[in-house]
């Protein structure tokens, strides 16, 4: 038999076939190791075949088998993302692999135990540990070694095996992320608006459905009726969450409900840890796989229901080759298992609410909290009144009385600002120039806790500045402010309250969501403040009060999404409170109250933003209505990257002229951000009508790139800077 491989080469664009001579154990979906150009690498075997166009004596045999890693649903999977985003099959396989378990860098952790041996047991009376330890293990019957010896001392276990009373096998441990976790609340029965929703999936003929929610209807509990369904059919299921910081939480709820079935993957777990639980998926031990964006590759088979919960966020996006949709990936998996792909949202993204308007999708809506309480009242606070009366803090009048009053009453409260570090930037009163990263075309942040500057687009720290560095003058002033300012502004305001502070800087770590959660949720702290990963998922029973600063700040955004992501933060953080027996109040502080996006998000109007967008997107030619496509040519040298963007341009310039009928807009340009991480970006940027045009303009485009200059293609980016 002869073995298709494709080899894996880190950073190699290498995407053609290579053939050996077939060993035992050898099938579809094997890792492999293969000799290649003098060396022994892994590969993937794709297919088998009984005989090669090649002379067998000339087709090298494979040294070794590795794993059975991938599941012939992977195999075609990677088939199809590679022709679909135009990238090397290897490198769409390596997304199915922890990168250690790749890397070889990570192994099975294995567990001494201790076991009676049967040997007579020739204890001195004086080795009262020695009979301690036997009799101990005579009534447990087996015990870890480091839990015995932790008892009653190695020296006297280490004797007791010596004497062959005892003895020892090794077995393969698991190393399980958030050990402490338990379940939340108990199952409850469903309401007849959830039973309704899950009968509708079930009677749907529809592969995809979307479940449009308001905050606190009950979607988690219409996805683990749906996941309890497919397991008691002998299905698995994957959920996905756009946050690692809602990953616990929902952990603990499918634990709580399903045990060990439930595994969880993403990239904020040890490497043991990933690998660990990836096996106990891939041996079918755990049957539902839970996770952010990647956990849509999760080795699952005969998989029941997909879930995608706040399917608008866009971490669901990758912005690393290959450039997937994780709704893409996720609908090709549910078309190959004849599944339901689920999409939850009390904000859908505007695209995915038209597929479900033209029935494309199944639309079902739960427009009601499950225990009727109203959503939050929202209180509207004019920021330029209160700067004309004086006030120049963070918190207006209305939000400092709603904390008092929260607070008072012994309840807890959310304060969102989507901005971290305490000023947003540093500039020289005497020249005005702006403190820059000087890898990146972005002013750094001042982060007051380390007193020192980073930049929030490549990572860097900067020691803080006492004299401008393009005039020497020594009057820096702050502007903006951050999560950082706004902590310390509250606790001069209420020094008496417990604060907590949730973003990238307080929450590193594998457990740093967690434990601020954790705490939050346990009442150790009464204000919690951060940026977006508080905004979604989480239900705190005592939240009564969510204050929203600088609501507008993502209105003027050069993209033509700003008003959705507004209109989907605000409405995602104001359903964090109110969830319980007590109403809920929002204090939204804003620059602008007249803005039609805001007064949508007061009224919790979806429906009625929808209508709008909808119509202006359709009037302009926006997405859904056309489809942006991006060409992005980076360098570190910015004549290289000038060089290449010009024969892009000139290329995709041919189907231009070829082809106008399909083009909206078409042209080269510089990004927003001219340089990131000491790369130059440029782009050719496109609108179309259409797809027609999309498979050309890849292949013209890639066509260009090189060891030095890298050239990539986006479609729709969820970013345009």
């Amino acid at each position: 038999m002869v073995a298709e491989v494709i080899v894996d080469i880190a950073g190699s664009e290498v995407d053609r076939i290579f053939e050996y001579t077939a060993i035992e154990g050898v099938h579809p979906g094997c890792r492999v190791r293969v000799p290649f150009g003098g060396r022994v690498i892994d590969g993937y075997v794709m297919r088998l075949k009984e005989e090669s166009e090649f002379d067998p004596s000339r087709l090298k045999p494979v040294a070794a088998v590795v794993d059975e890693a991938l599941t012939p649903e992977c195999l075609q999977l990677a088939e199809a993302l590679a022709a679909r985003y135009h990238c090397p099959k290897a490198q769409v396989l390596r997304l199915f692999l922890p990168a250690e378990m790749r890397r070889g860098q990570v192994r099975e952790k294995q567990q001494t135990w201790v076991l009676p041996a049967g040997g007579e047991a020739d204890i001195s009376p004086r080795a009262k540990a020695q009979a301690a330890a036997l009799c101990y293990l005579c009534q447990e019957g087996e015990a870890p070694l480091a839990e015995l010896a932790a008892k009653f001392g190695r020296s006297a276990v280490g004797a007791l095996i010596q004497k062959g009373v005892f003895r020892t096998e090794q077995r393969r441990t698991r190393r399980t992320p958030y050990t402490g976790a338990q379940g939340q609340a108990p199952s409850r029965a469903l309401t007849p608006a959830q039973q309704a929703a899950v009968d509708t999936i079930a009677r749907s003929n529809k592969t995809v459905q979307l479940v449009h929610g308001v905050t606190g209807s009950g979607k988690t509990e219409v996805y683990l009726t749906l996941i309890a369904k497919a397991l008691a059919a002998g299905k698995s299921a994957v959920f996905l969450v756009p946050e690692i910081s809602l990953t616990p939480q929902m952990l603990l709820q499918l634990r709580e409900r399903f045990g060990a079935q439930a595994a969880i993957l993403h990239s904020g777990l040890s490497a043991g840890e990933k690998f660990d639980e990836w096996w106990r998926l891939r041996t079918g031990e755990a049957k539902i796989a839970i996770g952010a964006r990647s956990a849509v590759f999760a080795p699952v088979e005969n998989v029941g229901v997909i879930i995608i919960d706040e399917e608008h966020d866009g971490s669901y996006r990758s912005e690393t080759s290959p450039r997937y949709s994780t709704a893409e990936v996720a609908a090709f998996r549910a078309q190959y298992n004849g599944c339901k792909l689920v999409l939850g949202s009390a904000t859908p993204s505007v695209d995915t609410y038209r597929r479900a308007e033209t029935g494309e999708y199944e639309l079902i809506r739960l427009p009601e909290r499950i225990n009727k309480k109203p959503l939050p009242e929202v209180i509207v606070a004019d920021m330029r009144q209160e700067v004309r009366r004086g006030n120049a803090g963070a918190f207006s009048g209305a939000l400092k009385d709603e904390l008092e009053s929260c607070l008072a009453n012994g309840n807890q409260a959310i304060i969102f600002l989507n901005r971290r570090g305490f000023a947003q930037s540093v500039v020289c009163r005497e020249c005005g120039a702006v403190v820059k990263c000087a890898r990146c075309d972005v002013s750094l942040t001042y982060h007051s806790e380390e007193n020192c500057l980073k930049c929030h687009y490549c990572g860097a720290t900067y020691k803080m500045l006492t004299a401008c560095p393009s005039c020497g003058g020594v009057h820096l002033s702050y502007t903006g402010t951050g999560t950082q300012k706004v902590v310390g502004e509250l606790r001069r305001l209420f020094p008496q309250a417990r604060i907590l502070r949730m973003d990238q800087d307080t929450a590193a770590g594998k457990e740093g969501h967690y434990k601020i959660l954790k705490r939050f949720a346990s009442r150790e702290a009464d204000i919690l403040v951060g940026t977006q990963m508080i905004a979604k998922g989480h239900d705190f029973p005592a939240v009564t009060l969510v204050g929203i600063l600088d609501a507008d700040m993502s209105l003027h955004f050069s993209d033509y999404r700003s008003g959705e992501r507004t209109f989907q933060l605000i409405t995602q953080v104001a359903g964090r409170c109110g969830r319980a027996e007590e109403a809920g109040r929002v204090v939204l502080q804003t620059y602008d109250p007249s803005n039609y996006i805001l007064r949508f998000a007061i009224r919790y109007d979806y429906e009625g933003f929808y209508k709008h967008e909808i119509s202006l997107r359709a009037s302009t030619a926006f997405p859904p209505f056309a489809k942006i496509v991006r060409v992005m040519v980076t360098a570190e040298e910015e004549k290289k990257a000038l060089e290449v963007l010009k024969e892009v341009y000139f290329s995709l310039k041919e189907l231009f002229d070829a082809h106008p009928q399909e083009f909206l807009f078409f042209n080269k340009m510089k990004s927003p951000v001219k340089r990131i991480q000491d790369k130059f970006r440029y782009q050719v940027l496109m609108r179309l009508t259409g797809d027609g045009l999309l498979s050309q303009i890849y292949e013209r485009a890639l066509q260009y790139k090189t060891r030095d200059v890298l050239v990539y293609v986006e479609e729709n980016p969820a970013n345009l800077s």
